[in-house]
């Protein structure tokens, strides 16, 4: 939606709530329109006027539509029926049906989504070989809730003006892609035992050379004593 498109939508808003757009509390005509060209820059001006006006249709209050308002409404006029997480369980349940031999193939079926969940044909064919009962409870539980939180990300974000809505998902890009740290390699109990056995060992021997060392031998005590009498 152009800048000179904008002003279509701010006459229909005008008309429809005169009080609001005049007086001296009303917006700045020239800031409204920068702001709202701004946010719909990607949208169709047709889109946006048969979403605002749709709010204003049901409109029960006497206040304008503010812009988040118009961006759901254009979501729900431009989108399809949205996949629940039930939905996106069933296509990858699918996957892994043909997961053994056909891993490959099935990934690259997967909508991107579901492919970031999942994360590679190989975890597929891991699915593939797991017993049925851990496939359907504790797989498809981890996976819609990844999935239910990927959609609220999404949508989140779809809100957004392009160049912001780009920075966002470069940035949560750059967020998936960096390296995770090794996790502490921890010992078994064999060698926490023996480590456990050579740190005391070795304890047990400082003590002793300490002591040792305070100690004065039985030569050295005679031949102080043959000093003082000597």
């Amino acid at each position: 939606m152009t800048r000179k498109e904008t002003g279509i939508i701010m006459d229909i808003l005008a008309t429809a709530y005169p009080r609001f757009y005049s007086g001296p509390d009303a917006p700045d005509p020239a800031k409204a329109v920068s702001l709202w060209a701004e946010m719909f820059a990607e949208d169709d001006v047709a889109l946006v006027a048969a979403a605002v006006k749709a709010l204003i249709a049901t409109d029960d209050k006497g206040y304008p539509p503010h812009i988040g308002a118009v961006k759901a409404k254009l979501r729900q006029i431009t989108g399809g029926p949205e996949e629940t997480e039930a939905d996106a369980w069933n296509l990858i349940s699918k996957a892994v049906r043909n997961g053994l031999y056909g891993a490959k193939e099935e990934f690259a079926k997967l909508p991107p989504t579901l492919q970031r969940i999942v994360g590679s044909p190989s975890q597929l064919r891991e699915w593939a070989m797991m017993d049925s009962e851990t496939l359907h409870s504790v797989v498809a539980s981890n996976v819609q809730r990844s999935y239910k939180a990927i959609s609220s990300m999404e949508r989140e974000i779809a809100k957004l003006p392009g160049d912001v809505r780009k920075m966002a998902r470069q940035i949560s890009a750059g967020m998936e892609s960096k390296p995770q740290a090794l996790p502490p390699r921890y010992e078994s109990q064999e060698e926490a035992l023996t480590k456990l056995e050579a740190d005391r060992r070795s304890g047990w021997q400082a003590a002793q050379r300490q002591e040792e060392g305070k100690q004065k031998t039985r030569a050295q005590i005679i031949a102080e004593l043959r000093r003082e009498n000597a």
